[in-house]
């Protein structure tokens, strides 16, 4: 078969070539978007005169049943039309005769590319953003459950202070809400159309671009054709979001699979979201958790590539970008889905109260409340930090708690500890008295949950 562009060539393209050129296999994907996007340029070419507007109703038809056609089963895409523009201009040409030839009409499949991918990527952006409110809610939700649940807060990975379950999952709910921010600011800054930059240099003929950027919901025509058909900075930024959005559900998922072990028991994960050993029956094994930890390189992949490809390509339009599509395609929808699985995971996870507890106790978290209760007293902070060091390392000695630790015994520390040092110490206090901005009381991580679902 002729290829639409094949006038100025006298042999046919050979068999290998053309599988190598093709992206129908991945780009049909855009198939709604570039119906969209045509029929919204058939429009403006009726409503501008440059064809008949029988002509462009005849067109808009058309390509309203091919989408119908298509979503019933009903169409095979061909490799020899390469992609999901020229398949679908070739089947409207089949179903309406040689007015549907007119749809090219000031366009190029450069621009058109770049309008479909953005229609694509804006529509990503708004579903990845509900699936973000989902996830603050889970995790809104559970820290409201466990507002008052001790845990040991870690650096290092060594036990630190005292704080709530509710305020280390929190931390993630601010982790979220960044995310949702970056993609805010993605429609701020990439919701601009490029369809009407053609090939590079716009066209002749008399196109209404702001009639066509209402007509899609963008904020207004790109303002330099030559940018309007490289630029790939909506799908770069996209998936440096994803990437950071992964990064966080990641360092979760490391805490949850420690958190389940049974070193820590600090949490069950739910059956639905766990899996078994085939070899050894008392197994049960965090693996949506270990999934999303290692899809998050896979993200992390899809960035770096289209980063690569698009560093040393000049103006404008170049074969090279027809990668941009599968490395997108991909990195959207492996965020999408373990955003979707962490949610399940941590709307059934069970929390095991008391071993978080216990755990709280250990490891001397409440030393630095030893400290500070000594700088209350008066003594200066860098004295009683090496006083608590010197009571913390005889309660090691004798392997018992600071709160264990006799009332004679802290006197021969320093004559200033009384009765009320055991108050100061307990763990459940330590994480009331934090009752700073942002910090583990009960007040404060409810006040936190209360501006995250603001934006709920």
């Amino acid at each position: 078969m002729e290829k639409l562009w094949g006038g100025r060539f006298q042999k046919d393209t050979d068999k290998l070539m053309e599988d190598f050129n093709s992206s129908i296999s991945f780009d049909s994907k855009l198939y709604a978007y570039d119906i969209q996007g045509s029929i919204a340029h058939a429009t403006m070419l009726g409503s501008t005169g440059i064809i008949e507007k029988s002509e462009a109703e005849k067109i808009i038809n058309g390509l309203k049943e091919i989408k119908e056609d298509i979503e019933a089963g009903k169409v095979e895409f061909s490799k020899k039309h390469e992609d999901i523009h020229m398949n679908i201009e070739v089947l409207l040409t089949e179903k309406i005769g040689e007015t549907g030839k007119k749809l090219h009409t000031a366009r190029s499949r450069n621009d058109q590319v770049a309008l479909d991918l953005r229609l694509y990527a804006r529509d990503s952006v708004i579903d990845l953003s509900e699936l973000l409110k989902k996830w603050m809610e889970a995790l809104t939700n559970l820290a409201e459950k466990n507002l008052n649940t001790i845990m040991p807060g870690y650096t290092h990975l060594q036990r630190a202070q005292p704080i709530s379950f509710a305020h280390n999952l929190m931390a993630y709910a601010e982790m979220a809400k960044r995310d949702y921010q970056r993609l805010e600011s993605w429609i701020d800054i990439h919701n601009v159309m490029p369809l009407g930059s053609g090939a590079l240099a716009g066209t002749t003929f008399p196109i209404d671009r702001e009639m066509t950027s209402k007509l899609l919901g963008f904020d207004g025509p790109c303002m330099n054709s030559l940018d309007g058909v490289s630029d790939r900075d909506y799908i770069i930024d996209l998936l440096s979001a994803a990437s950071t959005g992964m990064m966080h559900l990641s360092r979760l998922c490391e805490e949850i699979i420690l958190w389940s072990s049974q070193e820590f028991s600090f949490i069950e994960l739910d059956d639905a979201y766990s899996t078994g050993s085939s070899m050894m029956p008392q197994k049960k094994n965090p693996d949506a958790a270990e999934l999303v930890r290692g899809k998050t390189g896979r993200v992390y992949g899809d960035l770096m590539s289209i980063l690569t490809t698009m560093k040393g390509i000049p103006l404008a339009y170049n074969k090279d970008m027809q990668e941009d599509k599968e490395c997108l395609f991909d990195g959207v929808e492996t965020w999408s889905k373990c955003l979707s699985i962490m949610i399940a995971m941590i709307e059934t996870l069970k929390v095991c109260k008391e071993k978080m507890l216990a755990a709280s106790k250990g490891g001397f978290t409440n030393a630095t409340d030893l400290a500070d209760y000594l700088v209350k007293k008066g003594i200066a902070f860098r004295d009683a930090h090496k006083i608590t060091g010197e009571i913390v390392f005889e309660c090691i000695q004798k392997n018992i708690s600071l709160g264990e630790f006799t009332l004679e015994n802290y006197k021969n520390y320093s004559q200033l500890i009384e009765e009320d040092i055991y108050e100061d110490i307990d763990v459940r206090h330590c994480v009331e008295y934090r009752n700073s901005i942002g910090g583990p009381n009960a007040g404060q991580v409810q006040r936190s949950i209360e501006n995250i679902r603001k934006i709920l």
